[in-house]
């Protein structure tokens, strides 16, 4: 199976081990991600403003891209950039003024109608792999792996983009269970981030992180799972800012869903890329004692 993917820009630098281990695992299930050329920035967030068009011209660019490789699907992994995409191609599917505005001025590129469906990777995995045929390729089933199922804004926000209805959250679940995990709802599994607020307010940003782990900890949870790099930044790279500030009570292991799934079917270390996780997350899938091989955990 061929799927067209597109990577955006933090897959390549700071979140290789969210790409990494899904191209990998994907290889593992017989699905060739064929990344777009000359793609670009889908521009991180999706534009409010009813006039600002030029704001919605980089993710539709990435469409046509999607288009010119013969393509009537995309798939993405980040959850900015699922939303910023989807969130466009509705607008040039839905608005037929705007759609033609935006392109008269791409005017080099073929006109774009919303010909392209834009797909996460976990609807993917379970629209289009099976989460059956995951559940068969499991070498290290991950028994006894409380994880909570962080989703953060961008996947279940607004409602006509959401990759399930966000009151009846159970993708990613079924998607835990497919690799034997043990999934663990909490009560801030929606709860932004903080996101772009580490900028413009730093501290509210650190509490509501904090707030979101020790939810996630109350719940019963020994690790977080997201898809989202701004997630992943929040919640695990600023642990040690949140302890020293007393904050949270303890380390929380943080993983990409992706890096869980490439552990699970067996793959290697340059797959799973758990030495760009929080160290504490590796400590963890030591303690579990699971078949991983050593060099998979940096032992």
């Amino acid at each position: 199976m061929k799927i067209s993917y597109y990577p955006g820009c933090t897959l390549k630098t700071k979140a290789r081990n969210l790409e990494d281990a899904a191209v990998a695992s994907m290889a593992a299930l017989g699905v060739d991600f064929q990344e777009l050329e000359r793609w670009n920035c889908c521009g991180a967030v999706h534009s409010l403003a009813d006039d600002d068009l030029i704001h919605h011209v980089a993710p539709v660019r990435d469409l046509v891209r999607a288009m010119d490789q013969g393509s009537d699907k995309v798939v993405t992994l980040c959850s900015m950039c699922y939303n910023t995409l989807a969130r466009a191609n509705l607008l040039m599917r839905q608005d037929e003024v705007k759609r033609k505005t935006i392109n008269d001025f791409m005017s080099e590129e073929k006109d774009y109608h919303g010909e392209v469906e834009v797909l996460h990777f976990l609807n993917f995995l379970r629209d289009h792999v099976g989460f059956d045929k995951v559940r068969e390729r499991v070498k290290v089933p991950l028994n006894g792996l409380k994880v909570a199922t962080y989703y953060g804004c961008t996947l279940v926000r607004p409602g006509n983009v959401a990759i399930e209805p966000p009151a009846d959250r159970k993708l990613m679940a079924e998607f835990l269970e497919a690799i034997w995990a043990s999934p663990v709802d909490f009560a801030d599994a929606t709860t932004c981030c903080g996101s772009y607020q580490v900028l413009a307010n730093p501290d509210a940003a650190l509490d509501v992180a904090a707030r979101i782990l020790e939810s996630a900890t109350r719940a019963g949870a020994e690790a977080v799972v997201l898809s989202c790099p701004l997630c992943e930044y929040s919640l695990a790279r600023k642990q040690d800012e949140l302890l020293q500030k007393n904050k949270i009570s303890k380390d929380v292991p943080v993983f990409y869903f992706t890096q869980l799934l490439a552990a699970a079917l067996g793959l290697g270390s340059e797959a799973c890329r758990f030495d760009l996780s929080p160290r504490c997350s590796v400590e963890l899938l030591k303690s579990k004692n699971y078949p991983i091989d050593a060099a998979v955990v940096g032992v």
